[in-house]
């Protein structure tokens, strides 16, 4: 396995406005910079523009697609990583457009790598959005991890400040899912140098 850290995108899903998602990211951020063996790069999609109209030619067979403007630094940040956490809440029972269409507009950036996830929501906790996500992402030769971080009844859990108020529990929820996501992505990492992948 890679001495080397690893190159983290963690990728904030929700662009709606007024969206609590920018302080589970924040959190998470932290949390991953603090376990010491990534280099954290945050992905607010708010920042992308994501057209809701696919191309007519799918990404997965033409892998050097142009993207439309304003896309290309996304896409460029998206191949860099070797593994992926997505921010996400439950919006009807499901996960954010902008999320899906970010992952419909890529292919080969989501292969032979990692997936956690931090879901938030007020009944759920995200799980519902996660496990429709598990999915999506198995289709496109990700490798998702079994262990998540879950903040079920977000706005009771933070304080105004963004701070967890009882951070023991989230914390060491984070710690599990990012050595998962180490092991995972070394792992991985390896084998893209050593074998590299042509079962798409």
């Amino acid at each position: 396995m890679t001495s080397e850290n690893l190159d983290l995108a963690v990728i904030l899903g929700s662009v709606r406005e007024g969206r609590f998602g920018p302080v589970v990211a924040h959190w998470f951020v932290e949390q991953a910079r603090r376990h010491g063996r990534f280099t954290v790069d945050l992905v607010d999609l708010a920042d992308a523009r994501l057209p809701l109209e696919l191309p007519p030619v799918p990404p997965a067979l033409e892998p050097d697609l142009p993207r439309p403007e304003g896309m290309a630094e996304l896409t460029r940040r998206l191949g860099a990583a070797d593994a992926f956490v997505v921010v996400t809440p439950d919006y009807n029972r499901s996960f954010p457009a902008s999320l899906k269409a970010a992952i419909d507009w890529h292919y080969t950036q989501w292969q032979t790598k990692p997936v956690g996830f931090v879901g938030y929501s007020g009944a759920s906790g995200g799980l519902l959005a996660i496990e429709q996500l598990r999915q999506v992402f198995g289709e496109l030769h990700a490798h998702t991890v079994r262990d998540y971080v879950s903040f079920p009844r977000y706005y009771e859990l933070f304080s105004p400040e963004g701070t967890l108020r009882d951070p023991e529990g989230p914390n060491g929820a984070a710690k599990v899912l990012l050595d998962q996501l180490e092991w995972w992505g070394s792992v991985l990492q390896d084998a893209r140098r050593e074998h590299p992948y042509t079962a798409a």
